[in-house]
């Protein structure tokens, strides 16, 4: 993924996201200078219980079927998501962020985004989602990706 995989979210107390796993199976994963966790190319832990734990790469590729109602783009090429990181229980949290925070269509993207994640084939990539809605560092369109721009252009826009 490109420039938007860094994360500079402040996260809430408790949350798993400020720390960072030194596990040797989740070194594909980077601390921040905040603490916070960036996803690398993947996370193959090994979960409790024997469970699948998701990997990170899975998960952004499924969020990709994840589209901003408004600009028809998927949230994953939109640079909206900002991090993502998965509990020893297989629960996704994801910190995203929206183009504008008086955005009234959060419901929409997070049915949208527990659609793709928590149903499929065997029950979906994850057991549950969390998502940690972030306004830092705010949106803009330099959080794009190539193939998101590539998008908007088709659509028009000039970016």
């Amino acid at each position: 993924m490109s420039e938007n995989t860094a994360t500079a979210a402040t996260p809430e107390a408790g949350d798993a996201t400020a720390t960072p796993q030194t596990d040797a199976a989740t070194t594909d994963e980077a601390a921040t200078t905040d603490g916070a966790v960036t996803p690398g190319a993947g996370d193959a832990a090994t979960p409790a219980a024997g469970a699948s734990k998701a990997m990170i790469a899975d998960i952004e590729e499924a969020m990709k079927d994840v589209v901003d109602p408004e600009l028809g783009i998927n949230v994953v090429d939109l640079g909206l998501v900002y991090g993502v990181h998965v509990d020893d229980e297989n629960v996704a949290t994801l910190d995203m962020t929206l183009t504008s925070a008086a955005c009234p269509l959060t419901d929409v993207i997070e049915d949208q985004a527990r659609q793709a994640l928590t149903t499929g084939p065997g029950g979906g990539l994850v057991n549950d989602i969390r998502i940690n809605w972030v306004w830092l560092p705010p949106w803009g369109p330099d959080k794009i990706t190539d193939e998101g721009r590539d998008q908007l252009r088709s659509l028009g826009f000039n970016v």
